[in-house]
Parts: structure tokens; C-alpha cells; sequence
């Protein structure tokens, strides 16, 4: 299976708790004024990857304890990022996800699409909302704006209703 990539970072300290493997897909609809990845909008740039082989490179470091999707918008490449996700999880891997939409979109995308379900059925943490260049602050923990919620996924889901992780 294949995926749109902007860039894989091996070992980030910036994207999630611990050490965390970051996967930044190409392609992204927001277009949020004073995006940090701009370069990632294009839906037609970057490269095409083997999703197999990102799960190898992931295996092989043993610092390794986490994986996090960025971009780019990630739920618009739900299938091979769900795909990702399910090898992750079978091994154990803690996994978050960035995404422009909020969670109550992602539910309601997640009707009609199953890989979108099932992508959040895997995903641990979620930084969800566009980033807002008048609520960015560099005091957040791995958000870029206030407007961006740090969501346990997990026990959302369980519940019904947001749930804020606390880092």
C-alpha cells in the first residue's frame, strides 16, 4: 500500500510524548494562515512510499516507543494510514495524530468512511483544529494554537464526548 509523503522524521522529541517516529503526509485542505509545513498543502507534491517500509524503518529503532501522523492533514489519507496504525498498534506502539478538522468532524466523516473509523479507533492522543495564527502560542504542549485541543481518544470515544489528555 502507498502513501503521499512530504518527509519522515526517525527520531522527534517535538511531535508527541517521548521519542516518537513522525510520518508528515503531503496533501492538506486547510490552508491555515501561518501553517508551520506549508510546504505540505499540495496535493500532488512530495513522494509516494511503501507503507510496509515506513513500518520497517519504525521496527528496527528500539527508542522508538511512539508514532505520530502529521502534515499536511492526515484523515486525507485515511486507508494507509489506518493500515500503518493496525501494524503500530499489534506491536505496542503509542500513536497520535495532528488534524485540522476537530473531532466532532472526524466523527461525523467517520460514518462514511470506514478507514477514518478506524483510524481514530487506533489513535491514542489527537491535536485536533485548525491552527489560528491569532491563538498560536509557543507555550502549548505539542499544539501550535489555544484553539487546539490535546483530545484522549480512546476515552472519548468510550464516552461520547471530548476528553482532554493531560501531558
Amino acid at each position: 500500500m502507498l502513501i503521499r509523503l512530504a518527509g519522515l522524521v526517525p527520531e522527534s522529541y517535538v511531535d508527541g510524548p517521548g521519542i516518537r517516529f513522525t510520518v508528515f503526509v503531503q496533501g492538506c485542505p486547510h490552508h491555515c494562515m501561518g501553517c508551520h509545513n506549508p510546504e505540505t498543502h499540495d496535493f500532488n507534491g512530495g513522494r509516494l512510499a511503501d507503507v510496509d517500509k515506513i513500518f520497517g524503518k519504525i521496527v528496527k529503532d528500539p527508542l522508538i516507543k511512539g508514532v505520530t501522523f502529521s502534515g499536511g492533514e492526515p484523515f486525507c489519507q485515511p486507508e494507509p494510514l489506518n493500515y500503518l496504525a493496525g501494524l503500530l498498534k499489534e506491536k505496542g506502539y503509542h500513536i497520535m495524530s495532528y488534524s485540522g478538522y476537530n473531532f466532532e468532524e472526524l466523527l461525523e466523516m467517520s460514518e462514511k468512511n470506514p478507514d477514518v473509523k478506524g483510524l481514530l479507533t487506533k489513535l491514542d492522543i489527537l491535536v485536533d483544529g485548525r491552527f489560528e495564527l491569532s491563538q498560536r502560542s509557543l507555550e502549548l504542549k505539542f499544539r501550535g494554537s489555544r484553539n487546539q485541543r490535546l483530545i484522549n481518544v480512546p476515552q472519548s470515544l468510550k464516552e461520547g464526548r471530548v476528553v482532554l489528555c493531560e501531558i
